[in-house]
């Protein structure tokens, strides 16, 4: 169940954890990527934590709207202690999950010492795009937002502006997703892992997969890999953990380059913006 009722509030997660409260969860603390998703969507949380990638400032790729909206950082959440928790007075915490059993960014045993619902959503690729983004606008509504469903916040107009770019830019024009490890390594994105990606593939983006290797959703390798590969455009992981892509050692001359954040909010909003961006590039192949 979702929502508020006679009965109180109730939502159930994508663990399959039915929560429940005497009346809708109004002081919310999340971690920032779904906290950037719910301001979009108009709940505003009333503080946001990072995950073990983030330090003590908050990633500008990662942050959204949030530091505009005046929203506190936290720091990682596995350093959050119950004190600090507590003093935040939450009703309910939302965290993200992978794996559809634990909370990613937050040990549940904290909020649970403090008697707080905590609500995780699944942002893996057990699940389609629009799926991700329907979850999140389902417990926006449970928490007073507007309606945010699949096709809102312009990501509707985005999806058919990239299908144009893809059939303008022809069928040779490789884009390859990657983050960068550090002079020598580079982690190359495995597209059916990313729902993004996934989703781009279906509007008819070329995604190169980077072949044989071990790692699921990317393959560990040197960044001569990236350079036979050849792309003609490159996604590449704009959070501050990540090496920016550069130089003629690491890319093909030529290749065009676009900020790709792999933990985007899951709004409309914050994809749209993504896609936009991405159709743009395409274009001006």
């Amino acid at each position: 169940m979702s929502g508020t009722g006679a009965h109180g509030w109730g939502f159930t997660d994508d663990r399959g954890v039915e929560l429940g409260a005497p009346e809708r969860p109004a002081r919310v603390v999340a971690y920032v990527r779904a906290g950037a998703a719910l301001l979009d969507m108009g709940v505003t949380p009333v503080a946001v934590y990072g995950s073990g990638h983030d330090g003590a400032e908050a990633d500008p790729a990662k942050d959204g709207g949030l530091a505009a909206a005046g929203v506190p950082y936290l720091g990682p959440g596995r350093a959050l202690d119950e004190e600090r928790l507590r003093e935040l007075r939450p009703e309910l915490v939302v965290d993200v999950t992978y794996d559809g059993k634990s909370p990613y960014a937050l040990d549940e045993e904290l909020a649970g010492g403090i008697g707080v619902p905590l609500a995780a959503l699944s942002v893996g690729n057990d699940l389609s795009l629009p799926a991700i983004i329907g979850r999140f606008g389902e417990l926006g509504a449970a928490l007073g937002a507007r309606d945010a469903g699949p096709g809102g916040g312009g990501l509707a107009e985005a999806e058919v502006a990239v299908r144009a770019a893809a059939v303008a830019a022809g069928a040779g024009f490789g884009v390859l997703a990657l983050s960068g490890g550090d002079a020598e390594q580079v982690y190359l994105a495995r597209p059916g892992a990313w729902p993004e990606l996934a989703r781009l593939a279906g509007l008819g983006v070329r995604l190169i997969d980077p072949g044989p290797g071990p790692g699921a959703n990317w393959l560990t390798a040197g960044w001569e890999r990236a350079l036979d590969l050849a792309p003609a455009l490159v996604l590449y992981d704009s959070r501050a953990h990540a090496t920016r892509p550069e130089g003629p050692e690491r890319l093909p001359a030529g290749a065009r380059l676009v900020p790709w954040n792999p933990e985007i909010p899951p709004s409309p909003a914050a994809y749209a913006r993504f896609f936009r961006a991405l159709a743009e590039a395409l274009t001006a192949a």
